[in-house]
Protein backbone atom coordinates (compact mmCIF):
# COMPACT_ATOMS: atom_id res chain seq x y z
CA UNK A 1 0.00 0.00 0.00
CA UNK A 2 1.52 3.51 -0.83
CA UNK A 3 0.66 5.56 2.19
CA UNK A 4 0.62 9.60 2.03
CA UNK A 5 1.23 10.84 5.36
CA UNK A 6 0.82 15.12 5.97
CA UNK A 7 2.06 17.13 8.47
CA UNK A 8 2.49 21.02 9.27
CA UNK A 9 5.28 19.98 11.81
CA UNK A 10 8.01 17.44 11.01
CA UNK A 11 11.62 16.40 12.50
CA UNK A 12 13.81 18.36 13.93
CA UNK A 13 10.58 20.14 15.79
CA UNK A 14 9.55 17.85 18.91
CA UNK A 15 5.73 17.26 20.03
CA UNK A 16 3.45 14.68 20.24
CA UNK A 17 2.38 15.26 16.64
CA UNK A 18 5.69 15.13 15.37
CA UNK A 19 6.43 11.67 17.64
CA UNK A 20 3.29 10.59 16.42
CA UNK A 21 3.67 10.50 12.44
CA UNK A 22 7.79 9.18 13.10
CA UNK A 23 6.62 6.48 14.87
CA UNK A 24 3.79 5.75 11.72
CA UNK A 25 5.75 5.78 9.38
CA UNK A 26 8.70 3.16 10.92
CA UNK A 27 5.96 1.10 11.78
CA UNK A 28 4.34 1.25 8.15
CA UNK A 29 7.16 0.83 6.53
CA UNK A 30 8.42 -2.24 8.81
CA UNK A 31 5.23 -3.65 7.37
CA UNK A 32 6.24 -3.37 4.09
CA UNK A 33 4.18 -0.43 3.35
CA UNK A 34 5.51 2.17 0.96
CA UNK A 35 5.57 5.42 2.94
CA UNK A 36 6.03 9.32 1.72
CA UNK A 37 5.21 12.95 4.02
CA UNK A 38 4.16 15.95 2.38
CA UNK A 39 5.48 18.61 5.62
CA UNK A 40 6.48 21.99 5.86
CA UNK A 41 9.77 23.28 5.26
CA UNK A 42 12.12 25.52 8.65
CA UNK A 43 12.19 28.12 5.64
CA UNK A 44 10.89 29.65 2.75
CA UNK A 45 12.41 27.18 0.26
CA UNK A 46 10.69 24.01 -1.20
CA UNK A 47 12.70 21.04 -2.03
CA UNK A 48 12.88 17.19 -1.61
CA UNK A 49 14.62 15.00 0.82
CA UNK A 50 14.37 11.26 -0.02
CA UNK A 51 10.57 10.21 0.78
CA UNK A 52 10.14 13.72 2.59
CA UNK A 53 8.86 16.68 0.79
CA UNK A 54 9.22 20.06 2.14
CA UNK A 55 7.26 23.12 1.28
CA UNK A 56 8.51 26.51 1.60
CA UNK A 57 6.64 28.24 5.11
CA UNK A 58 6.92 31.16 7.17
CA UNK A 59 6.00 31.46 11.03
CA UNK A 60 2.91 31.81 12.16
CA UNK A 61 3.06 31.78 16.03
CA UNK A 62 0.43 34.39 16.50
CA UNK A 63 -2.44 32.02 15.60
CA UNK A 64 -0.81 28.26 17.67
CA UNK A 65 2.24 27.75 18.95
CA UNK A 66 4.84 26.41 16.51
CA UNK A 67 2.39 26.67 13.31
CA UNK A 68 3.87 27.22 10.42
CA UNK A 69 2.07 28.65 6.79
CA UNK A 70 2.67 27.50 3.83
CA UNK A 71 4.01 30.40 1.30
CA UNK A 72 5.55 28.91 -2.25
CA UNK A 73 3.04 26.65 -4.75
CA UNK A 74 5.40 23.90 -5.31
CA UNK A 75 3.35 23.17 -7.92
CA UNK A 76 6.05 20.42 -9.40
CA UNK A 77 6.51 18.50 -5.92
CA UNK A 78 2.83 18.52 -5.51
CA UNK A 79 2.45 17.02 -8.86
CA UNK A 80 5.19 14.73 -8.48
CA UNK A 81 3.31 12.96 -4.97
CA UNK A 82 0.09 13.14 -7.46
CA UNK A 83 2.08 11.13 -10.28
CA UNK A 84 2.94 8.75 -7.35
CA UNK A 85 -0.61 7.76 -6.95
CA UNK A 86 -1.17 7.19 -2.91
CA UNK A 87 -3.59 4.81 -2.04
CA UNK A 88 -4.42 6.31 0.43
CA UNK A 89 -3.72 10.24 2.41
CA UNK A 90 -3.44 10.50 5.91
CA UNK A 91 -3.30 14.46 7.26
CA UNK A 92 -2.19 15.12 10.80
CA UNK A 93 -3.16 18.59 11.13
CA UNK A 94 -5.81 20.85 10.22
CA UNK A 95 -4.13 24.10 8.91
CA UNK A 96 -1.66 24.11 5.21
CA UNK A 97 -0.82 20.67 4.68
CA UNK A 98 -4.67 19.56 5.21
CA UNK A 99 -5.28 21.75 2.47
CA UNK A 100 -2.33 20.29 0.02
CA UNK A 101 -3.79 16.93 1.60
CA UNK A 102 -7.51 17.46 -0.03
CA UNK A 103 -6.38 18.69 -3.06
CA UNK A 104 -4.23 15.55 -3.76
CA UNK A 105 -7.20 13.45 -2.53
CA UNK A 106 -9.01 15.19 -5.07
CA UNK A 107 -6.71 14.30 -7.70
CA UNK A 108 -5.76 10.81 -7.08
CA UNK A 109 -8.95 9.64 -5.80
CA UNK A 110 -7.36 8.35 -2.53
CA UNK A 111 -9.63 8.51 0.17
CA UNK A 112 -8.50 10.88 2.95
CA UNK A 113 -8.37 10.08 6.72
CA UNK A 114 -7.24 12.24 9.41
CA UNK A 115 -5.78 12.34 13.06
CA UNK A 116 -7.17 14.69 15.45
CA UNK A 117 -4.31 15.58 17.65
CA UNK A 118 -4.79 18.49 19.38
CA UNK A 119 -7.76 19.95 22.01
CA UNK A 120 -7.87 23.35 20.29
CA UNK A 121 -10.34 25.04 22.60
CA UNK A 122 -7.37 24.69 25.69
CA UNK A 123 -5.63 26.79 23.53
CA UNK A 124 -8.29 29.66 22.20
CA UNK A 125 -6.27 32.70 24.84
CA UNK A 126 -3.91 32.42 21.82
CA UNK A 127 -6.70 33.66 19.59
CA UNK A 128 -9.75 34.89 21.19
CA UNK A 129 -10.07 36.64 24.93
CA UNK A 130 -13.94 34.54 25.04
CA UNK A 131 -13.51 30.92 26.03
CA UNK A 132 -16.97 30.63 24.71
CA UNK A 133 -16.73 31.90 21.80
CA UNK A 134 -13.76 30.33 20.89
CA UNK A 135 -15.04 26.87 21.56
CA UNK A 136 -17.74 28.02 19.27
CA UNK A 137 -14.89 29.07 16.44
CA UNK A 138 -12.93 25.23 16.69
CA UNK A 139 -16.07 23.43 16.82
CA UNK A 140 -17.36 24.80 13.33
CA UNK A 141 -13.62 24.43 12.16
CA UNK A 142 -13.36 21.28 13.74
CA UNK A 143 -16.54 20.06 11.67
CA UNK A 144 -15.17 21.74 8.45
CA UNK A 145 -12.25 19.97 8.04
CA UNK A 146 -13.28 16.63 9.58
CA UNK A 147 -16.63 17.07 7.09
CA UNK A 148 -14.23 16.45 3.97
CA UNK A 149 -12.81 13.29 5.14
CA UNK A 150 -13.58 9.75 4.44
CA UNK A 151 -12.53 8.67 8.29
CA UNK A 152 -11.33 10.42 11.80
CA UNK A 153 -9.07 9.02 13.83
CA UNK A 154 -9.41 9.78 17.56
CA UNK A 155 -6.38 8.80 19.33
CA UNK A 156 -8.63 8.01 23.15
CA UNK A 157 -12.37 7.83 23.66
CA UNK A 158 -11.99 11.42 25.13
CA UNK A 159 -11.27 12.69 21.26
CA UNK A 160 -13.90 10.90 20.16
CA UNK A 161 -16.45 12.07 22.66
CA UNK A 162 -15.31 15.23 22.19
CA UNK A 163 -15.50 15.42 17.99
CA UNK A 164 -18.99 13.99 18.68
CA UNK A 165 -20.00 16.97 20.47
CA UNK A 166 -18.87 18.98 17.96
CA UNK A 167 -21.43 17.28 15.49
CA UNK A 168 -18.98 16.32 13.20
CA UNK A 169 -20.30 14.03 10.19
CA UNK A 170 -17.49 11.23 9.25
CA UNK A 171 -16.96 8.29 10.62
CA UNK A 172 -14.84 8.23 13.88
CA UNK A 173 -12.17 5.37 14.75
CA UNK A 174 -10.20 5.20 18.06
CA UNK A 175 -6.69 4.03 17.36
CA UNK A 176 -4.40 5.20 20.50
CA UNK A 177 -0.90 5.89 18.88
CA UNK A 178 1.80 3.85 19.57
CA UNK A 179 5.66 4.56 20.88
CA UNK A 180 8.59 2.97 19.54
CA UNK A 181 9.59 0.80 22.44
CA UNK A 182 13.36 -0.24 21.72
CA UNK A 183 13.74 3.51 22.62
CA UNK A 184 12.61 2.85 26.10
CA UNK A 185 14.39 -0.40 27.17
CA UNK A 186 16.47 -0.06 29.92
CA UNK A 187 20.28 -1.12 29.54
CA UNK A 188 22.31 -2.82 31.87
CA UNK A 189 24.61 0.39 32.30
CA UNK A 190 21.46 2.28 32.85
CA UNK A 191 21.88 2.69 36.76
CA UNK A 192 25.52 4.42 36.58
CA UNK A 193 24.08 6.37 33.51
CA UNK A 194 20.99 7.43 36.03
CA UNK A 195 23.80 8.72 38.95
CA UNK A 196 25.90 10.41 36.11
CA UNK A 197 22.90 12.35 34.73
CA UNK A 198 21.41 13.06 38.55
CA UNK A 199 25.35 14.42 39.23
CA UNK A 200 25.03 16.88 36.32
CA UNK A 201 21.68 18.16 36.75
CA UNK A 202 22.81 18.59 40.51
CA UNK A 203 19.63 16.30 41.99
CA UNK A 204 21.07 13.89 44.75
CA UNK A 205 21.17 10.26 44.50
CA UNK A 206 18.80 9.75 47.39
CA UNK A 207 16.43 12.03 46.02
CA UNK A 208 12.76 11.00 45.13
CA UNK A 209 12.43 12.82 41.33
CA UNK A 210 9.36 13.91 40.02
CA UNK A 211 9.70 13.89 36.79
CA UNK A 212 7.51 16.47 34.26
CA UNK A 213 8.60 15.78 30.12
CA UNK A 214 6.98 18.49 27.48
CA UNK A 215 6.25 22.28 26.44
CA UNK A 216 6.36 24.49 29.50
CA UNK A 217 3.10 26.64 28.35
CA UNK A 218 0.14 27.88 30.19
CA UNK A 219 -2.23 25.16 28.99
CA UNK A 220 -0.21 22.28 30.61
CA UNK A 221 -1.10 23.69 33.98
CA UNK A 222 2.40 23.71 35.50
CA UNK A 223 1.83 26.42 37.75
CA UNK A 224 -0.61 24.19 39.78
CA UNK A 225 2.15 21.57 39.91
CA UNK A 226 4.78 23.29 41.35
CA UNK A 227 2.23 24.48 43.79
CA UNK A 228 1.38 20.66 44.46
CA UNK A 229 5.40 19.95 44.88
CA UNK A 230 5.44 23.37 47.23
CA UNK A 231 3.01 21.78 49.27
CA UNK A 232 5.05 18.84 50.22
CA UNK A 233 7.07 19.40 53.27
CA UNK A 234 10.09 17.12 52.25
CA UNK A 235 13.19 18.21 51.50
CA UNK A 236 14.35 15.07 49.59
CA UNK A 237 11.27 15.85 46.56
CA UNK A 238 13.05 17.33 43.47
CA UNK A 239 11.09 18.55 40.53
CA UNK A 240 12.68 17.98 36.92
CA UNK A 241 11.31 20.17 34.41
CA UNK A 242 12.23 18.61 30.99
CA UNK A 243 11.28 21.16 27.84
CA UNK A 244 11.03 24.57 27.41
CA UNK A 245 8.02 27.06 26.44
CA UNK A 246 7.10 30.22 26.53
CA UNK A 247 5.98 29.72 30.42
CA UNK A 248 9.08 29.29 31.71
CA UNK A 249 9.87 33.03 32.86
CA UNK A 250 6.75 32.57 34.62
CA UNK A 251 7.39 28.62 35.94
CA UNK A 252 10.85 30.44 37.38
CA UNK A 253 9.01 33.10 39.29
CA UNK A 254 7.03 31.39 40.84
CA UNK A 255 9.74 29.07 42.25
CA UNK A 256 11.52 31.95 43.47
CA UNK A 257 8.28 33.23 45.18
CA UNK A 258 7.76 29.70 47.22
CA UNK A 259 11.06 29.58 48.20
CA UNK A 260 11.85 26.64 46.37
CA UNK A 261 14.32 26.89 43.98
CA UNK A 262 16.54 24.22 45.45
CA UNK A 263 13.61 21.68 45.07
CA UNK A 264 13.01 22.57 41.24
CA UNK A 265 15.31 21.56 38.16
CA UNK A 266 14.67 23.52 34.87
CA UNK A 267 16.57 20.80 32.28
CA UNK A 268 15.30 22.90 29.68
CA UNK A 269 15.15 21.52 26.02
CA UNK A 270 16.84 17.97 25.51
CA UNK A 271 17.63 16.03 22.33
CA UNK A 272 14.78 13.32 21.30
CA UNK A 273 17.26 10.78 21.65
CA UNK A 274 18.28 11.43 24.94
CA UNK A 275 14.88 11.73 26.61
CA UNK A 276 14.87 8.37 27.78
CA UNK A 277 17.96 8.98 30.43
CA UNK A 278 15.57 11.86 31.34
CA UNK A 279 13.02 9.53 32.41
CA UNK A 280 15.25 6.50 33.77
CA UNK A 281 16.79 9.83 36.02
CA UNK A 282 13.06 10.10 37.42
CA UNK A 283 11.24 8.02 40.30
CA UNK A 284 7.46 9.43 39.17
CA UNK A 285 6.05 10.97 36.01
CA UNK A 286 3.88 14.37 37.52
CA UNK A 287 1.57 15.89 35.24
CA UNK A 288 -1.58 18.42 36.52
CA UNK A 289 -2.02 19.08 32.24
CA UNK A 290 -6.10 18.28 31.44
CA UNK A 291 -5.64 19.67 27.84
CA UNK A 292 -4.06 16.46 26.34
CA UNK A 293 -5.75 14.41 23.70
CA UNK A 294 -3.16 11.01 24.73
CA UNK A 295 -0.80 12.10 26.19
CA UNK A 296 2.08 10.51 24.41
CA UNK A 297 5.30 11.24 27.15
CA UNK A 298 3.15 9.38 29.63
CA UNK A 299 3.69 6.32 27.71
CA UNK A 300 6.90 6.64 27.06
CA UNK A 301 7.64 7.44 30.71
CA UNK A 302 5.40 4.09 31.38
CA UNK A 303 7.32 2.43 29.17
CA UNK A 304 10.65 3.35 30.77
CA UNK A 305 9.15 2.05 34.52
CA UNK A 306 8.79 5.04 35.86
CA UNK A 307 5.02 5.17 37.22
CA UNK A 308 2.79 7.79 36.62
CA UNK A 309 1.16 10.48 39.34
CA UNK A 310 -1.75 12.66 36.43
CA UNK A 311 -4.52 14.91 36.71
CA UNK A 312 -7.47 12.79 36.27
CA UNK A 313 -8.57 12.89 32.78
CA UNK A 314 -10.33 11.14 30.37
CA UNK A 315 -7.27 10.57 27.75
CA UNK A 316 -5.70 8.59 30.70
CA UNK A 317 -8.70 5.56 30.94
CA UNK A 318 -6.77 2.38 30.42
CA UNK A 319 -3.38 4.26 30.66
CA UNK A 320 -2.72 5.27 33.94
CA UNK A 321 -5.08 2.31 36.69
CA UNK A 322 -4.71 4.14 40.36
CA UNK A 323 -2.47 1.55 42.26
CA UNK A 324 -1.40 -0.46 39.90
CA UNK A 325 1.06 1.64 37.32
CA UNK A 326 0.54 5.29 38.97
CA UNK A 327 -2.79 7.51 39.87
CA UNK A 328 -4.78 9.95 39.18
CA UNK A 329 -5.33 12.60 41.37
CA UNK A 330 -8.03 15.62 41.00
CA UNK A 331 -7.12 17.76 43.96
CA UNK A 332 -3.68 18.59 45.67
CA UNK A 333 -5.10 16.30 49.11
CA UNK A 334 -5.20 13.62 46.64
CA UNK A 335 -1.62 14.52 45.11
CA UNK A 336 -0.12 14.24 48.42
CA UNK A 337 -1.79 11.22 49.74
CA UNK A 338 -0.86 9.39 46.24
CA UNK A 339 2.48 11.22 46.59
CA UNK A 340 2.84 9.73 50.25
CA UNK A 341 2.35 6.18 49.46
CA UNK A 342 4.61 6.06 46.98
CA UNK A 343 7.01 6.93 48.91
CA UNK A 344 6.72 5.58 51.96
CA UNK A 345 6.21 2.11 50.32
CA UNK A 346 9.51 0.64 48.11
CA UNK A 347 8.02 -2.87 47.72
CA UNK A 348 5.04 -0.84 46.07
CA UNK A 349 7.59 1.45 43.96
CA UNK A 350 9.26 -1.89 42.41
CA UNK A 351 5.86 -3.47 42.10
CA UNK A 352 4.69 -0.33 39.88
CA UNK A 353 7.32 0.36 37.76
CA UNK A 354 7.42 -3.20 36.64
CA UNK A 355 3.50 -2.46 35.89
CA UNK A 356 4.36 0.12 33.99
CA UNK A 357 6.50 -1.25 31.70
CA UNK A 358 4.32 -4.08 31.55
CA UNK A 359 1.68 -2.47 30.67
CA UNK A 360 3.21 0.12 27.96
CA UNK A 361 4.57 -3.24 26.17
CA UNK A 362 1.39 -4.65 25.90
CA UNK A 363 -1.00 -1.76 24.82
CA UNK A 364 1.24 0.70 22.96
CA UNK A 365 3.61 -0.73 20.96
CA UNK A 366 4.46 0.71 17.42
CA UNK A 367 3.89 -2.35 15.86
CA UNK A 368 0.06 -2.64 17.06
CA UNK A 369 -0.29 1.38 15.99
CA UNK A 370 0.48 0.78 12.87
CA UNK A 371 -1.59 -2.09 12.38
CA UNK A 372 -4.50 -0.38 13.27
CA UNK A 373 -3.86 2.34 10.95
CA UNK A 374 -3.38 -0.70 7.99
CA UNK A 375 -6.14 -2.06 8.97
CA UNK A 376 -8.73 1.15 8.73
CA UNK A 377 -6.84 2.03 5.51
CA UNK A 378 -7.96 -1.12 3.62
CA UNK A 379 -11.59 -0.70 5.34
CA UNK A 380 -11.93 3.09 4.01
CA UNK A 381 -10.30 1.93 0.44
CA UNK A 382 -12.80 -1.21 -0.04
CA UNK A 383 -15.65 1.35 1.47
CA UNK A 384 -14.44 4.18 -1.41
CA UNK A 385 -14.29 1.51 -4.03
CA UNK A 386 -18.02 0.08 -3.07
CA UNK A 387 -19.38 3.06 -2.74
CA UNK A 388 -18.33 4.38 -6.71
CA UNK A 389 -19.27 0.67 -8.18
CA UNK A 390 -15.80 -0.82 -7.95
CA UNK A 391 -15.43 -4.32 -6.97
Amino acid sequence: MKVLLTTDCYTPMVNGVVTSVLTLKQALTAQGHEVRVLTLSRTAHSYQDGDVTYIGAVSAGMIYPGARLRTAPALALLRSIARWRPDVIHSQCEFSTFFMARRLAAATGAPLVHTYHTVYEDYTHYFSPSRRWGRAAVAAFTRWVVGQTACVIAPTEKVRRLLEGYRVASPIAVIPTGIDLSRFTASADDGAARSALRCRLGLPDDAVVLTYVGRLAEEKNLTQLVRYVAGVRDENIRLLLVGDGPYRPTLEQQVRELGIGQRVCFAGMVAPEQVPAYYRAGDLFVSASSSETQGLTYLEALSCGLPALCLRDECLAGVIVDGVNGWQFRDGAEFRTDLRRFLDDPALRVHMSANAAAMARREFSAETFGRRAAELYEQVIQAGRKSAGVA
